[in-house]
């Protein structure tokens, strides 16, 4: 029988107390964005806002504002570039680590030991080659442009989830299909991929964090043209409205919405992809 006993007590006091700190920082950024400029800058942070109100977001969104132009084109880009980039990474990952994990020949583990040290490789250091390849092959200023240079900078990652995946399927689900008379793409595209859908969850849950949150590459690679995703368009409402502390937290808010709503309909399978298992 459970007994609630003093180190329970002083686990669960330690545990909120912990909780309350990690969402603070939430908490100031959700009542700064629903404060008005006057009240951000005399009231306390962690102070609710006096008399709440939805004038930055109307700001920020509405048709007549100048600044909703920026907000809707940076939005419409971080969308399009996430989502291209979590396509290719699904498509071509997961063929890749199909084609890695089932090969008998040597080539199969070194070509793999090649994602593993370029996932440990820091980004930054190819910064520099990459934009001058990028730049001669047309691809700077684009969001088809930035969706393969994402798509180059994360296969790694997702080659490496979908083949730790692979490594764990039965061969027997394959043998079945060959027998039955699947050819190679029925076999991968019927049989395979469909119980690939934990890292498929994964893979496209930490590909969309970070290409939706990434400012360094957006930045060198999309600055001063009409595609500037989401967080580089906020860097510029830090730079021009310093003093308007409002309308910042309110534009980063609205930067969180959406992926918020794809994780919440993902995590499911985000979840079942870090435990490690796989549903017959």
């Amino acid at each position: 029988m459970f007994r609630y006993t003093k180190r329970t007590l002083v686990i669960e006091i330690v545990t909120i107390l912990a909780t309350a700190i990690m969402l603070l920082p939430f908490w100031i950024l959700v009542m700064g964005s629903f404060k008005t400029g006057p009240e951000i800058l005399s009231s306390s942070a962690i102070a609710p806002p006096a008399s709440p109100t939805i004038d930055n977001f109307v700001a920020l969104l509405s048709p007549s504002s100048m600044q909703s132009g920026n907000v809707f084109s940076g939005l419409f880009s971080s969308f399009v570039i996430t989502a291209g980039s979590i396509l290719c990474l699904v498509v071509l990952g997961a063929l890749a680590a199909y084609a890695l994990t089932r090969s008998t020949s040597r080539w199969g583990n070194r070509a793999f030991y090649v994602f593993l040290v370029a996932i440990i490789l820091p980004t930054q250091l190819g910064t520099l080659p990459l934009y001058i390849g990028a730049r001669n092959l047309g691809l700077v200023g684009t969001p088809w442009g930035m969706i393969v240079i994402y798509t180059g900078m994360l296969m790694p990652l997702s080659v490496f989830l979908y083949s730790n995946f692979f490594r764990r399927l039965p061969r027997e689900y394959e043998e079945a299909a060959i027998i039955d008379g699947a050819t190679r793409l029925q076999l991968f595209t019927r049989v395979v991929f469909p119980l690939m859908a934990p890292a498929t969850g994964t893979v496209s849950i930490l590909a969309g964090l970070i290409v939706w949150n990434d400012f360094f590459t957006a930045l060198i690679f999309l600055n001063g043209t009409p595609f500037q995703t989401l967080p580089v368009v906020m860097y510029s409402f830090v730079g021009s409205l310093v003093s308007q502390w409002n309308l910042i937290f309110a534009v980063v808010i609205i930067s969180m919405i959406p992926i918020l709503i794809f994780y919440s309909f993902a995590q499911k399978k985000f979840i079942q992809g870090f435990a490690g298992g796989l549903k017959g």
